[in-house]
């Protein structure tokens, strides 16, 4: 099994949403989160003063799928996120050990 972060613009979290459901990917966490990369931010105006803005909003999705789904999701995470333009994100994989749902002990792929 392997968990997908996918770190994107949060104006492209519907299209990411419905691609992975276009492709029957259902089970995802999605969080609000602050951070910037080689983008570093921008310089904003208030109230007459100028700061700078250095952690830009953008939002994590985290899923975990069978690892023989990988490419495919990858794919489909992509092409759905990306803009072309600076800031588009990025997508980390990680190996998982183990999964177990809680409700009834399930564990590995049948608990994903």
């Amino acid at each position: 099994m392997k968990k997908v972060e996918a770190i994107i613009q949060p104006f492209k979290l519907e299209e990411v949403k419905e691609a992975l459901i276009g492709i029957g990917i259902d089970g995802m966490t999605v969080s609000e989160v602050r951070g910037h990369g080689r983008q570093k931010g921008h310089k904003e105006v208030y109230r007459g003063q100028e700061y700078q803005v250095d952690l830009l909003p953008k939002v994590k999705i985290e899923i975990v799928i069978p690892a023989a789904r990988l490419d495919e999701v990858v794919r489909t995470l992509v092409s759905s996120a990306r803009t072309g333009k600076i800031g588009d994100g990025k997508i980390f994989v990680f190996d998982v050990a183990d999964a177990i749902r809680i409700r009834n002990d399930e564990r590995g792929e049948a608990a994903i």
